[in-house]
């Protein structure tokens, strides 16, 4: 398996602490069946800013670390971006990381509770410039969660999602577990990777989801999110169904 968003680099944001946090982690991947993994360090959030230049230094020390450990995991460069309105700048400048370093994708993060208004506009704009952003997460955003004809509308329009292993398999509660399995449904995401960022509090979850999606869906949509992931590393064209629109029941006015 290809995992495409982790905390896995140390010492860069509230993921891996230290070195051998990052080498417990990638030993749990290895027992998951992950190969390869996409260090996505948190960038612009407020919080952490991580360069571009920075996140490939500590890729490169981490693989030069998991080698000589013989751990059978390879790490590759990415960024989790959370939305901002000098991203198509930054991304010309080169201060943007994509995918893989030399991909035309990016991971994009929303905030946990709300859309930004510009955010249709600058998901199109990326597009533009051919950049397809890849909405991380959106199961745990409070407003997507209770609107999704957002995320129909950023998916018809040519944008890409990403949902976590642990809130497929219930860790973050019932209901973004439901709307999880929602998305799988309608066609509203396209991979399905960890998040990590401990081996305790965040750990993986890739093996349990992959086996719950097997379960539910079968082994086609397990091959479906599998080979986009492949794909995404690539910097191929990533597999993209038809979306739908998800149903809402109402009760007494409440969704």
């Amino acid at each position: 398996m290809i995992d495409i968003h982790c905390h896995i680099l140390p010492n860069v944001d509230d993921g891996a602490k230290h070195m051998e946090d990052s080498v417990a982690m990638a030993k749990e991947a290895a027992s998951q069946g992950i190969h390869t993994m996409l260090a996505t360090p948190h960038h612009k959030n407020g919080r952490y800013d991580n360069p571009k230049d920075s996140i490939i230094q500590g890729v490169a020390e981490l693989n030069k670390r998991l080698e000589a450990e013989g751990i059978p995991v390879t790490i590759l460069p990415g960024q989790e971006i959370r939305i901002y309105g000098e991203m198509i700048e930054d991304l010309n400048h080169n201060e943007l990381l994509p995918i893989n370093e030399t991909s035309r994708y990016v991971l994009v993060e929303l905030p946990t509770n709300h859309v930004p208004r510009f955010t249709a506009q600058l998901l199109f704009d990326l597009q533009v410039q051919e950049i397809t952003p890849i909405i991380v997460h959106p199961e745990r955003n409070t407003q997507l969660l209770e609107h999704p004809n957002m995320l129909y509308d950023f998916v018809r329009n040519g944008a890409l999602t990403q949902i976590t292993a642990a809130s497929l398999v219930g860790k973050f509660g019932k209901k973004i577990k439901k709307f999880s399995h929602d998305l799988i449904e309608a066609n509203l995401t396209h991979f399905v990777a960890s998040d990590t960022h401990n081996t305790t509090s965040r750990r993986s979850y890739m093996q349990e989801a992959t086996k719950e999606i097997k379960q539910i869906y079968g082994t086609g949509t397990v091959y479906y999110l599998m080979e986009n992931a492949q794909l995404l590393i690539e910097g191929q064209t990533v597999f993209a169904e038809e979306p739908t629109r998800i149903k809402q029941k109402k009760f007494l006015g409440l969704f």
